[in-house]
Order: C-alpha cells, then structure tokens, then sequence
C-alpha cells in the first residue's frame, strides 16, 4: 500500500494546478502547496525531528496546520494534533506522554504552551506573533533550496523516493481522545490504516474528482482528519476554517461552489438558522454527511428540505475504528447508522458480556464492538496497558457505545454505556427520547439525562433549548401521545440558554447530570410531571 506522502503525490502528479487549499487571502495549488509542504518538512529535519518523532501541533483549522499534518507524512514525522483550547495541565500531560520532540503552536494556544513545563523544555515553533524559540517563517526557509530542487524532481521516475521517508507501516499521526473522565487516551495510527480509512470516506461518500468541501471539523479530530486525506484522493479542494462561524461557512460554500460537507449535527443547526441562509447560494452541495453524534429527526427533516441532497449519509465511527457503519441514506430510517462500513466487522453485545461471541438478541440493546482485523483499525492505545485491557478483547474493540440491530440488520446508535439512564431498574437510553421531543416545532434542541432520584436511582430529565415558547405540560402531552414507553418517558423538563457540548459537537451529559448549565428563565424554566 501507499504512504500518504506518495498518496499526495498523485494528485500534484495528476492536478498540479488544480486549486488544493484555501485560508483566508491564501490560495495554493496542488503543485504550489506540494512546494511549500517540502520545505515545512525540510524544516522539521532541520530542527532535529526524524522519522518517527512526534510532533505536537496546538492549532486551529488553519493553511499552516494542513501543511505541517501531510509535512509529517513526506517526512516520516508522526502528527500528534491537540485542541486548541487545551488547558496547561492537558497539553503537557500529553507532550509528555507523546513523548514530543517539539511544539508548534499559535497565540490562541500560547498560554498553554508558555504555562506547560513539558512544552518549555522543547523546541517550540511560533505562528503570528507568539514566541517560541523559533517562527514557521523560519521553519519554511530552513531547507527551502533542497525542497525546491525535490519539487522539480516530481515529475522523475524517482520523485516518490527523493520526497517520501515514511513507509505504509510507519505511524501517521496519534490522535488524543478527549475522554469524559480520565486522562486522554493517546490513538496511534498507520500510514495503512489512515489511508484505508480515507479510501473508505471517499467510497461511501460517492466523492468524485474535484470536490470540495469545507475544512470545518478540527483537524485534531478524525473528522477533520479524514475530510483533508479524502480531498487529497480526488484532487479537491479543502476550504479551510479557523474557527466556526454560520455566516461565513455559508460565504464559503458559495464562494467557492463547495459540493460536499461533514459535519456534527450542531453545525448543521447552526448553519439552517444563520442570517441569509434562504438567500444563499447552496445548490452546488449535493452530498451532506454526517458523524459525531446522533441526528434528531427533526434536523434531518429540515436539512433534507433545505438542500435536496443527493446523498445524506449518516457516520459513525471512532478515532480508534475510523468507519464503524454507514447509511448512504439518512432520512430512510431515521436513526439508523446502517451497517458495517467496507472495512468493517460489526457485533452487538450483551452489555455484560464477558466474550465477543455473547451476542445481544435483535432489538436488545448491548455494546457495539468492532473487529480490530479491519483495514481501519488500530492497534492498542499509545502507553495505555490498562485501556486496552479493558476495551481490546479477542481481537474485538470493544467501543463503549450502546445501540442494537432491528429486525433488517440495521444499527441503531442509542448512547454511551456510560450514558445509560437507570431508572427503577430499567435500562433507558436517550437518544429514543430525544428524537421524539426534536420533533415537537417548539423544540430549538434537546438533551436527555438521568440526574439522581432517591426513590428511582436515575430521573429521565429532558433539557430543552426552545426555538418558541412551549410549556413542559405541552411536551410530556407530546411524549404521551408518541409511541414512546411510559418508563422513558421525561419526567422533569428543564428549559436552558445553551445545550453543554464539546469542542466537536457532543452533547455533554454529564454537565446535565451535575447541574452545570444555565436556565432559560423567560418563562416557565423548570417543570415536573406527574409520575
């Protein structure tokens, strides 16, 4: 197989003046950003990073951090990406574990970085005006003239050879979980498994030559990951995006007639209630996917009549299992994840299952696991012997995630085990209630969670953000009146500001559960039903 370097390669190869990237005022072609990607991994050389070595980079989406990620694929450098917003104790937990041999990072990561004893230890590359012991201006000047003359080499029978360090079995990047306790869990992952992965993302997306899609989801993230890797396959174009902003992704998609976008559902939502949005220019998007987290029915309904896609595909994967199922068709079977993407062997589990082969009946909810021979996945988390023990089990990945098959073979996502409310006994998950409520008009967005019943263990709480004025009595008549069971059905309605998310869209329940949110108090905020 291919390494990424040689994977690049392709597409200068094929379209060197093609469009490939775009930030701002910067506009790069293939062959134009091929030069500049040498010369940042000349740079690194020079800076003492060999093959191998990890380098962490605490940006933003920006042209820099797209070139420093496939920098690190010519040069054998594994990529080990943070969120920008990571606090010191974080970021130097993971410099460390990492075992970094250097940081690159921007003013809005700069206190960080100044406040982590780990980072100030190492070679630290500065964007703009923050201060490190070196500048990326310097980082691209270093080793300019040999990456030029490799540049004019492309077209050689030995281009691949001059330009490429890394091999199909090297690392690519490590990837940091953003764990909900805990310490981050480091994911390693090969030239083999990212490029499978990307193969996929492609296959399952119908991506053609020359799409072009909107650089939004962090490129610490494997959303991101896989949209930049996706367009280098087809020669497309990747707009990037700092940071999100409704408005100007709208600007964006017009702009440069982009054809294709993933997202997490909360972008989606904001993108339907941004200012303009009916008198934007958005018909050159004909495919819409989406990963992250589940879909209310009711977004999927909007989207599905605000863009006339082509193909909705509904995602779910991990960093670890990149493609765990797929559905080219989203608003078929509302919920639904599909089936096992065409790198991929999936089961449901018993929730207590003690073997791979203890499998959950149809339309009973268990743990989903996924076969660790497929193309995507990983292999074990980095320095984590006690991660692995507990979710690596004869061969499977154990995913954390609950969800069941119905009667067809479909999956159905329901939750995090972590995530299960246990009420009176009864096992419930949110994602059924939460659909249910999304549907109601009054309803902006909505999270379910159990908060703690002396009588019951677990109450079901819904928390919900109103588009328009509904009372919590007119909800539980709506949830009544659905073919939801009465044991799921909420039995307090709390009306917030802002449901509590991750930086990448997750909804945040345990900040539910432990009352970290603000109150809607225009009128009616809380409610209790009758039992």
């Amino acid at each position: 197989m291919l390494d990424l370097g040689r994977t690049f390669l392709q597409s200068v190869e094929r379209s060197p003046n093609t469009l490939a990237l775009v930030d701002g005022d910067v506009r790069l072609t293939y062959a134009q950003w091929h030069d500049t990607i040498l010369k940042a991994a000349g740079g690194l050389r020079e800076l003492g990073l060999a093959r191998g070595d990890r380098l962490v980079a605490v940006l933003q989406n920006r042209w820099e951090m797209a070139t420093l990620h496939w920098a690190c694929q010519f040069a054998g450098i594994v990529m080990t990406p943070l969120n920008w917003r990571a606090k010191p104790d974080e970021l130097d937990y993971c410099v460390s574990d990492a075992g970094a041999k250097a940081v690159v990072f921007e003013p809005v990561s700069a206190d960080a970085v100044y406040a982590s004893e780990a980072a100030q230890n190492l070679p630290r590359i500065a964007l703009d005006n923050a201060l490190g012991t070196t500048s990326f201006d310097a980082l691209l000047s270093a080793n300019a003239t040999n990456a030029t003359n490799a540049t004019n080499a492309t077209n050689a029978t030995n281009a691949a050879s001059v330009t490429t360090e890394a091999t199909a079995d090297d690392l690519s990047l490590i990837l940091y979980t953003s764990g909900t306790t805990g310490k981050a869990k480091g994911v390693p992952r090969r030239h083999r498994h990212e490029r499978a992965a990307a193969l996929a993302h492609v296959a399952q997306n119908l991506y053609r030559h020359g799409e072009r899609t909107l650089g939004v989801m962090p490129l610490y993230h494997t959303m991101g990951v896989r949209s930049l890797l996706a367009m280098a396959l087809v020669d497309g174009l990747f707009v990037c995006v700092r940071r999100w902003n409704a408005a100007e992704a709208l600007e964006s998609i017009s702009s440069f007639e982009l054809t294709c976008l993933y997202l997490v559902p909360t972008l989606y939502h904001d993108l339907l209630g941004a200012p303009g949005f009916e008198n934007t220019s958005t018909g050159s998007v004909t495919k819409l996917g989406f990963a992250g987290a589940p879909m209310s029915d009711g977004l999927l309904k909007r989207l599905s009549a605000a863009f006339k896609p082509d193909l909705f595909v509904n995602h779910y994967g991990s960093s670890e299992v990149y493609t765990c199922s797929i559905d080219q068709d989203a608003t078929r079977k509302p919920g639904s994840a599909g089936r096992a993407g065409i790198n991929t062997r999936l089961r449901v589990v018993k929730l207590d299952a003690a073997s791979p082969a203890d499998f959950a009946a149809v339309h009973e909810e268990g743990q989903i696991i996924a076969d660790l021979l497929g193309d995507e996945a990983f292999e074990g988390y980095w320095n984590r012997p006690d991660a692995n023990a507990k979710s690596l089990r004869a061969g499977w990945y154990f995913t954390g995630d609950t969800g069941f098959f119905d009667e067809d073979g479909d999956l159905f996502v329901s939750g995090r085990v972590d995530d299960m409310i246990i009420s009176g006994g009864e096992n419930i998950s949110p994602v059924d209630i939460e659909s249910v409520l999304s549907l109601h008009p009054a309803v902006d967005e909505v999270a379910v969670a159990g908060v703690k019943d002396e009588r019951w263990g677990q109450r079901v709480v819904a928390f919900i953000k109103r588009r328009d004025h509904v009372a919590a009595g007119a909800l539980d008549a709506w949830c009544r009146e659905s073919d939801l069971v009465n044991f799921k059905r909420p039995r307090d309605y709390v009306f917030v500001d802002e449901i509590p998310k991750s930086p990448v869209g997750k909804i945040l329940r345990r900040k539910l559960s432990a009352g970290e949110y603000d109150i809607d108090t225009t009128n009616n905020p809380t409610k209790t039903t009758k039992e």
